[in-house]
């Protein structure tokens, strides 16, 4: 199929991108790599009466850093995180999940923001900037506001995002020096999205043990105390959070998604 008729804009600048989506009234769509969005049009999933390609716009293509944490503007692609040409505050697990998103040619158009605000559960930047509790960045007609990962995304496919606001930057605080980490997600064949996605995250310097259960059936579930999981797993302890996550009625999701979280936390000693 091909996607019904819409009108197409490519603003330079953020304020002209907001308003035009304000004025759209939920009938505008923000477009930063098309990976998502594309296929949805092509399919008339979406039937928006416009789109607004964010490409052009250089803020939310920029990424900044400073001592504390890095900022990557909503329009940074996998590419760009997986080949390390912006700055990585998380000693590698950044790169490491970019590099294993979908196939090449994707990487190189699709972006992080994307991938949050469209939410779909099984992908990876949606587990993972939880595992991190990320902030997200938000700019619309009322100015800017920010929210931490637990609060922006809501459900599967569903963020707190207003439907006259732009994603405009994630924010990842920068790990400590002896901070460990481990992930692991299955998929059929490469390239598909994830059918369970574990996640572990050790800082002792910023009192941090946390895990993350991704690929549910919505939101991804966080382990903010995960020392039973990840300093000595405890399999009763990790499927008990398999459960609690939504993934206990099914024998084969919940054993896919515990195995995923035991792998991830295994992965913490190779790191």
């Amino acid at each position: 199929m091909k996607p019904a008729a819409f009108d197409y804009d490519r603003p330079n600048d953020l304020a002209a991108a907001t308003s035009q989506i304000a004025q759209g009234d939920g009938m505008v769509k923000a477009m930063a790599g098309g990976q998502s969005l594309g296929a949805m049009l092509n399919l008339r999933l979406a039937q928006p009466q416009g789109v607004v390609d964010l490409r052009s716009i250089q803020e939310l293509s920029s990424a900044t850093e400073t001592a504390e944490a890095v900022t990557l503007g909503a329009c940074v692609t996998h590419a760009r995180i997986e080949d390390r040409r912006v700055p990585d505050a998380t000693r590698g697990l950044m790169p490491k999940v970019a590099a294993d998103i979908a196939y090449r040619a994707i990487r190189n158009r699709g972006t992080i923001g994307g991938s949050l605000v469209h939410a779909d559960p099984a992908a990876d930047w949606v587990s993972t900037l939880s595992l991190l509790n990320a902030t997200a960045i938000i700019g619309g007609p009322n100015g800017r506001r920010e929210m931490r990962m637990e609060e922006f995304l809501l459900g599967a496919f569903e963020t707190a995002l207003g439907m006259d606001e732009i994603l405009i930057a994630v924010r990842i605080e920068k790990f400590s020096a002896n901070a460990r980490w481990g992930y692991w997600k299955f998929c059929r064949k490469t390239g598909e999205f994830a059918e369970a996605i574990g996640g572990v995250l050790i800082d002792p310097a910023r009192k941090i043990c946390r895990a993350v259960i991704g690929a549910t059936n919505g939101k991804p579930y966080v382990i903010h105390d995960a020392r039973g999981i990840a300093d000595q797993f405890d399999a009763h302890r990790a499927m008990q959070a398999v459960e609690a996550a939504g993934m206990g009625e099914d024998a084969y999701e919940r054993q896919m998604h515990f195995v995923a979280l035991q792998r991830a936390a295994a992965a913490i000693h190779t790191t």
